[in-house]
Protein backbone atom coordinates (compact mmCIF):
# COMPACT_ATOMS: atom_id res chain seq x y z
CA UNK A 1 0.00 0.00 0.00
CA UNK A 2 1.56 3.60 -0.89
CA UNK A 3 2.37 6.21 1.64
CA UNK A 4 0.20 9.71 1.21
CA UNK A 5 2.35 11.88 -0.37
CA UNK A 6 3.20 15.11 1.31
CA UNK A 7 0.64 17.09 0.54
CA UNK A 8 -1.77 14.21 2.78
CA UNK A 9 -3.82 13.33 -0.37
CA UNK A 10 -3.57 9.67 -0.92
CA UNK A 11 -2.78 8.57 -4.61
CA UNK A 12 -5.88 7.98 -7.49
CA UNK A 13 -6.81 4.43 -7.05
CA UNK A 14 -7.18 2.56 -10.52
CA UNK A 15 -10.86 1.16 -8.94
CA UNK A 16 -11.81 4.55 -7.96
CA UNK A 17 -11.06 5.59 -11.12
CA UNK A 18 -12.47 3.08 -13.23
CA UNK A 19 -15.95 3.96 -10.83
CA UNK A 20 -15.69 7.54 -11.11
CA UNK A 21 -15.47 7.05 -15.13
CA UNK A 22 -18.41 4.85 -15.39
CA UNK A 23 -20.60 7.57 -13.33
CA UNK A 24 -19.16 10.23 -15.17
CA UNK A 25 -20.09 7.84 -18.70
CA UNK A 26 -23.64 6.76 -17.61
CA UNK A 27 -24.42 10.26 -16.19
CA UNK A 28 -23.68 12.09 -19.58
CA UNK A 29 -25.34 9.03 -21.48
CA UNK A 30 -28.78 10.44 -19.74
CA UNK A 31 -28.18 13.70 -20.01
CA UNK A 32 -28.19 14.41 -16.52
CA UNK A 33 -26.29 17.32 -15.24
CA UNK A 34 -23.84 16.40 -12.14
CA UNK A 35 -26.55 18.70 -10.01
CA UNK A 36 -29.35 16.84 -11.38
CA UNK A 37 -27.32 13.25 -10.10
CA UNK A 38 -26.13 14.67 -7.04
CA UNK A 39 -29.89 15.80 -6.25
CA UNK A 40 -31.00 12.03 -7.23
CA UNK A 41 -28.56 10.37 -5.52
CA UNK A 42 -28.98 12.31 -2.45
CA UNK A 43 -25.26 13.62 -2.81
CA UNK A 44 -23.54 16.77 -2.66
CA UNK A 45 -21.91 18.08 -6.21
CA UNK A 46 -18.88 17.89 -4.37
CA UNK A 47 -19.06 15.13 -3.07
CA UNK A 48 -19.85 13.74 -6.87
CA UNK A 49 -17.63 15.77 -8.38
CA UNK A 50 -14.49 14.01 -6.24
CA UNK A 51 -16.17 10.71 -7.15
CA UNK A 52 -16.19 11.27 -10.90
CA UNK A 53 -13.17 12.30 -10.65
CA UNK A 54 -11.71 8.93 -9.20
CA UNK A 55 -10.75 10.75 -5.90
CA UNK A 56 -13.27 9.35 -3.32
CA UNK A 57 -13.76 6.37 -1.51
CA UNK A 58 -17.31 6.02 -2.01
CA UNK A 59 -19.50 3.43 0.62
CA UNK A 60 -21.25 0.68 -0.63
CA UNK A 61 -24.41 2.91 0.03
CA UNK A 62 -23.52 5.13 -1.51
CA UNK A 63 -22.82 3.74 -4.69
CA UNK A 64 -26.25 1.76 -4.66
CA UNK A 65 -27.79 5.34 -4.22
CA UNK A 66 -25.77 6.29 -7.41
CA UNK A 67 -26.81 3.69 -9.23
CA UNK A 68 -30.46 4.40 -8.71
CA UNK A 69 -30.74 7.33 -9.39
CA UNK A 70 -28.73 6.13 -13.06
CA UNK A 71 -31.99 3.67 -12.99
CA UNK A 72 -28.43 0.41 -13.66
CA UNK A 73 -27.55 -2.64 -11.50
CA UNK A 74 -24.99 -1.78 -8.99
CA UNK A 75 -22.91 -4.06 -10.70
CA UNK A 76 -22.62 -1.54 -13.63
CA UNK A 77 -20.58 0.57 -11.22
CA UNK A 78 -18.18 -2.27 -10.53
CA UNK A 79 -17.28 -3.93 -13.98
CA UNK A 80 -14.35 -2.70 -16.19
CA UNK A 81 -16.16 -2.44 -19.45
CA UNK A 82 -16.41 0.77 -20.23
CA UNK A 83 -13.68 0.74 -23.11
CA UNK A 84 -15.01 1.38 -26.21
CA UNK A 85 -12.17 -0.48 -28.05
CA UNK A 86 -11.78 -1.64 -30.57
CA UNK A 87 -11.24 -5.15 -28.77
CA UNK A 88 -10.22 -7.68 -30.90
CA UNK A 89 -10.23 -11.44 -29.80
CA UNK A 90 -9.12 -13.99 -32.55
CA UNK A 91 -11.07 -17.10 -32.84
CA UNK A 92 -9.49 -20.10 -30.69
CA UNK A 93 -9.54 -23.91 -32.01
CA UNK A 94 -11.10 -26.19 -29.62
CA UNK A 95 -10.08 -29.78 -28.68
CA UNK A 96 -11.88 -32.08 -30.72
CA UNK A 97 -14.44 -34.38 -29.04
CA UNK A 98 -14.66 -31.70 -25.74
CA UNK A 99 -17.00 -28.95 -25.08
CA UNK A 100 -15.68 -25.29 -25.30
CA UNK A 101 -16.95 -22.03 -23.25
CA UNK A 102 -15.13 -18.70 -24.07
CA UNK A 103 -16.34 -15.31 -22.68
CA UNK A 104 -16.11 -12.79 -25.80
CA UNK A 105 -17.37 -9.85 -23.99
CA UNK A 106 -19.63 -8.54 -20.71
CA UNK A 107 -21.69 -6.42 -21.83
CA UNK A 108 -23.46 -4.50 -19.13
CA UNK A 109 -26.72 -4.04 -17.93
CA UNK A 110 -28.29 -0.50 -18.72
CA UNK A 111 -28.13 -1.67 -22.19
CA UNK A 112 -30.10 -1.99 -25.36
CA UNK A 113 -29.26 -4.61 -27.05
CA UNK A 114 -30.00 -6.10 -30.74
CA UNK A 115 -28.55 -9.03 -32.24
CA UNK A 116 -28.77 -9.02 -36.21
CA UNK A 117 -27.30 -11.48 -38.79
CA UNK A 118 -25.29 -9.74 -41.42
CA UNK A 119 -24.49 -11.91 -44.83
CA UNK A 120 -22.45 -9.40 -47.20
CA UNK A 121 -21.67 -11.33 -50.45
CA UNK A 122 -17.68 -11.25 -52.41
CA UNK A 123 -16.66 -8.38 -53.38
CA UNK A 124 -18.61 -5.34 -51.21
CA UNK A 125 -17.71 -2.40 -49.39
CA UNK A 126 -20.45 -1.75 -46.89
CA UNK A 127 -20.17 1.69 -44.91
CA UNK A 128 -21.69 1.29 -41.28
CA UNK A 129 -23.71 4.15 -40.62
CA UNK A 130 -23.51 5.62 -37.11
CA UNK A 131 -25.80 4.48 -34.52
CA UNK A 132 -26.79 6.21 -31.20
CA UNK A 133 -24.06 7.86 -28.81
CA UNK A 134 -22.53 5.43 -26.84
CA UNK A 135 -23.16 2.30 -28.85
CA UNK A 136 -20.90 -0.66 -29.22
CA UNK A 137 -21.26 -2.74 -32.10
CA UNK A 138 -19.49 -6.66 -31.70
CA UNK A 139 -18.85 -8.66 -34.70
CA UNK A 140 -18.49 -12.18 -34.90
CA UNK A 141 -17.36 -13.69 -37.84
CA UNK A 142 -19.57 -17.34 -38.65
CA UNK A 143 -18.10 -17.86 -42.04
CA UNK A 144 -15.74 -16.04 -44.24
CA UNK A 145 -13.37 -13.26 -44.04
CA UNK A 146 -13.76 -9.71 -43.70
CA UNK A 147 -12.08 -6.23 -43.24
CA UNK A 148 -14.08 -4.36 -41.07
CA UNK A 149 -14.05 -2.00 -37.92
CA UNK A 150 -13.63 1.95 -37.46
CA UNK A 151 -12.01 3.11 -40.31
CA UNK A 152 -9.11 4.58 -38.76
CA UNK A 153 -8.31 1.18 -37.43
CA UNK A 154 -9.63 -1.51 -39.30
CA UNK A 155 -9.22 -5.33 -38.33
CA UNK A 156 -8.81 -8.58 -40.68
CA UNK A 157 -11.07 -11.30 -38.97
CA UNK A 158 -12.03 -14.72 -39.88
CA UNK A 159 -14.31 -17.24 -38.90
CA UNK A 160 -14.60 -17.25 -35.10
CA UNK A 161 -13.27 -13.48 -34.43
CA UNK A 162 -14.61 -11.42 -32.40
CA UNK A 163 -14.31 -7.00 -32.73
CA UNK A 164 -15.81 -5.07 -30.68
CA UNK A 165 -15.63 -1.04 -31.03
CA UNK A 166 -17.47 2.34 -31.10
CA UNK A 167 -20.66 2.09 -33.46
CA UNK A 168 -21.55 5.77 -32.97
CA UNK A 169 -18.36 6.54 -35.05
CA UNK A 170 -17.77 5.90 -38.51
CA UNK A 171 -17.14 2.25 -39.87
CA UNK A 172 -17.59 -0.04 -42.54
CA UNK A 173 -17.28 -3.60 -43.72
CA UNK A 174 -15.37 -5.13 -47.06
CA UNK A 175 -15.29 -8.70 -47.95
CA UNK A 176 -12.80 -10.28 -50.71
CA UNK A 177 -13.26 -12.89 -52.99
CA UNK A 178 -15.71 -15.16 -50.42
CA UNK A 179 -18.87 -13.89 -48.89
CA UNK A 180 -19.11 -13.34 -44.97
CA UNK A 181 -21.62 -14.04 -42.50
CA UNK A 182 -21.98 -12.16 -39.06
CA UNK A 183 -23.99 -11.83 -35.74
CA UNK A 184 -23.73 -8.51 -34.94
CA UNK A 185 -24.80 -7.29 -31.67
CA UNK A 186 -25.63 -3.79 -31.04
CA UNK A 187 -25.54 -2.68 -27.05
CA UNK A 188 -27.06 1.03 -26.60
CA UNK A 189 -27.28 3.27 -23.89
CA UNK A 190 -31.38 3.12 -22.29
CA UNK A 191 -32.20 6.76 -21.96
CA UNK A 192 -33.97 7.92 -19.26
Amino acid sequence: MAAPSGSGRQPVSSTAAAVGAKIRLRRQQRGMSAAEMARRAGLSKATLSQLEAGKGNPTIDTLDAIAIALRIPIADLLARDADTGPVYRPGTPAEPGEVARELLRRISSGNSLEIWRLRIPPETELTGVPHATGTIEHLLIAAGHVTAGPVDAPQDLGPGDMLAFAGDAPHFYRTGTEAVDITVVFASPIST
